[in-house]
């Protein structure tokens, strides 16, 4: 044959292969398309499968973690799926439908381990139940270190750690106290307050994200960073120096900025510890700080500014096991000496005999504890600060629960007496961009409710994630246009995963689950885990308000003009709280208040989303003198003022962003 009628190498394979495979109209036209092989196609890709947008073969996931996720350690064993699974993983992909009725059963471990378990069970003469999934009340740790730890002890452990209620005074606390002070901030003490005041003026004249997070400017953006941080630690060497010069000539006589890296250290950790005990505090301030850290931690500008600005918070955990005296969270007293003593419908008598108890229980360990290096002073710090987290979570935490037993109280789950106790929304109606009747709408609300009490309970917790998030050097950021300017989104794996052990713990406890149960983290709703913790650490502003409002109408009540005010317009004070409770059940739960109607819904950060969405509407509401009459309310939008100082004898509400 002619060269030039030599057939090519690929005409040579093609009649190879066989007539009912090669690559052909008619074949292509026939029934069995799907098995014709391209004749230019690499091997690699015929006998790899899926397309553009299927994923990619999984490799074998090792032994002892969840098929899903794949790098946390599996906790429940589908039978009918025949796979294992991390306990966050199974409730997701088991909440509904068949999969909801699939059987399961419990791993304790790696399965020798578990093998062990099962033997020492049946010697002890114990039965094992392999239909029932093992609920773990445990609070969901912070690494995967830390995780794989806890599976591994899991069958040693003799006390199991509740850390969903809290001890009551006087009994065996066990290991409560020890998990949580891993994540309570150590008070600061008169000293760092002053350095306090210095980095938060420091951060008030300081315009570092107006030059940093823009779009097109001179100097690369690693210089830029470098060039703002050397300017606040000169603005706080500077203030520093003028606020005692001794100190500040000693420290800054040279002004070397890495060998003074301790001290900038630690002043920039007593901002961070002291926003976390306050989140009220710091407001305009914090965001600042914690973007110039997260700038400092890339390797680019720790190349250039030749020290490092972050080191990890100062915990009651860490200070007490620097000192070896962690037995002090296992005495039986730190219950008393740190409770928080309550003066409501109490008598002077009895408050003053709970005083006494608990300054004699601190006494007791500060002296019981104290030992070279580690003083009474710094025992009582630590109990103190324990104290402090209590009274954190009876601002932020118990506002939900009233609210839930007001809900319960005023309204029967499945059956409205009337109208007025209805809680029925539709879309279209008043604002609402859902559709519930009464008992959906109950059965969200209660869930609602619930969860950001949840998400309160942990919300030390979730913030110390929040900060390892933001700080990892390992997880970059975007500058975006979420819509609402530019916002550094990135993601939040850690923070993300603990939310969602949050709202599987809340679903468990609900049983049922009305709406969605997606969680935004790094996207345009919540670009980062600072949006996301500071979203939630606005709750008790909302709740707080209302039932501090509803508290005061039974005193409004007492005064005669009012009570005829309030008998006139809604019958009865019983039917004045009513109104405001069933106002607020509605429309602060009705998927309301989103830019756009997209992202309005059932979500997570939709229903706090509503609720904002409720209190900014508070002034057209029929009952807001009721508000205005229980307190000062000031506008913060330089409206004039609604009201005479004179209706503002009874202290309470004096608005959603301010202070009471």
């Amino acid at each position: 044959m002619p060269p030039g009628n030599t057939p090519s190498q690929d005409e040579s394979s093609s009649h190879e292969q066989p007539s009912g495979s090669t690559f052909s109209l008619e074949n292509i036209l026939s029934g069995d398309h799907e098995n014709i092989e391209h004749p230019t196609a690499p091997k690699e890709a015929l006998t790899s499968a899926g397309g553009w947008d299927e994923e990619t073969a999984h490799e074998n996931v090792a032994q002892g973690f969840c098929i899903e996720c794949e790098d946390q350690p599996a906790q429940v064993f589908c039978e009918t799926c025949s796979d294992e699974f991390c306990e966050v993983c199974f409730a997701a992909q088991h909440r509904k439908g068949s999969r909801k009725r699939h059987a399961t059963r419990p791993l304790l471990g790696p399965h020798e381990k578990k093998a062990k378990t099962e033997e020492a069970k049946q010697v002890n003469g114990e039965a094992t139940n392999g239909d029932e999934m093992h609920v773990d009340d445990a609070a969901a740790e912070d690494s995967d270190e830390e995780l794989e730890r806890a599976v591994d002890e899991a069958s040693s452990a003799k006390i199991d750690i509740v850390l969903s209620s809290q001890p009551t005074p006087g009994s065996a606390v066990g290991e409560w106290f020890v998990e949580r002070s891993k994540y309570i901030p150590l008070r600061l003490t008169l000293e760092e307050r002053k350095y306090l005041r210095l980095l938060e003026a420091a951060l008030n004249v300081s315009e570092y994200t107006d030059k940093i997070d823009t779009i097109g400017f001179g100097l690369s953006k690693a210089k830029r960073i470098v060039h703002q941080i050397r300017e606040l630690c000169a603005i706080l060497s500077g203030l520093v120096l003028s606020a005692d010069y001794k100190q500040g000539q000693e420290l800054f006589q040279d002004r070397d900025f890495q060998s003074n890296e301790k001290f900038y250290q630690s002043i920039f950790e007593l901002g961070r510890r002291h926003k976390i005990m306050n989140p009220d505090k710091m407001r305009s301030t914090y965001g600042k700080l914690i973007y110039i850290l997260q700038d400092s931690q890339t390797p680019e500008v720790k190349d250039l500014l030749n020290f490092t600005c972050v080191k990890p918070i100062k915990t009651v955990y860490t200070v007490l096991e620097d000192h070896d005296a962690l037995d002090l969270l296992r005495d039986d007293l730190v219950s008393i000496a740190t409770k928080e003593i309550y003066s409501e419908g109490r008598s002077r008598r009895e408050i003053q005999k709970d005083i006494k108890a608990k300054e004699r229980a601190i006494e007791t360990l500060a002296a019981k504890y104290a030992r070279t290096g580690f003083s009474q002073e710094q025992v009582r710090q630590c109990l103190y600060s324990i104290g402090d987290n209590h009274a954190f979570l009876r601002t932020n935490r118990d506002p939900c629960d009233r609210m839930i037993a007001y809900l319960k109280q005023y309204f029967h789950p499945t059956h409205p007496h009337d109208g007025k106790s209805s809680l029925a929304i539709k879309n279209g109606k008043g604002g609402a961009r859902l559709t519930h009747d009464h008992s959906k709408q109950y059965a969200y609300v209660l869930q609602s409710l619930t969860l950001w009490r949840e998400i309160l309970h942990d919300m030390f917790h979730l913030w110390t994630l929040a900060e390892q998030d933001l700080l990892n050097e390992n997880v970059p950021y975007r500058l975006r246009d979420t819509g609402q300017g530019l916002n550094r989104v990135q993601a939040a794996p850690k923070t993300s995963r603990m939310m969602h052990a949050i709202l599987n713990r809340a679903q468990r406890s609900i049983g049922s689950w009305v709406g969605s149960s997606v969680i935004h983290m790094g996207d345009h709703n919540v670009p980062n885990a600072l949006m996301f913790i500071d979203k939630y650490s606005q709750v008790y502003r909302i709740l707080l308000p209302i039932c501090n409002t509803l508290a005061q109408i039974p005193r409004l009540a007492e005064n005669p003009a009012l009570r005829s005010y309030i008998d006139d317009e809604w019958g009865s004070p019983e039917g004045l709280t009513r109104e405001i409770l069933a106002d607020f059940f509605r429309h602060g739960f009705d998927g309301s208040g989103a830019g756009n109607y997209f992202d309005a819904g059932s979500c997570i950060d939709g229903r706090l989303t509503s609720a904002w969405n409720w209190c900014s509407s508070l002034e057209k509401k029929r009952f807001f003198p009721v508000f205005l009459l229980t307190g000062e309310y000031r506008y913060y939008d330089d409206v004039a003022r609604a009201v005479t100082d004179d209706w503002f004898d009874l202290a309470g509400f004096i608005g959603f962003d301010g202070e009471w």
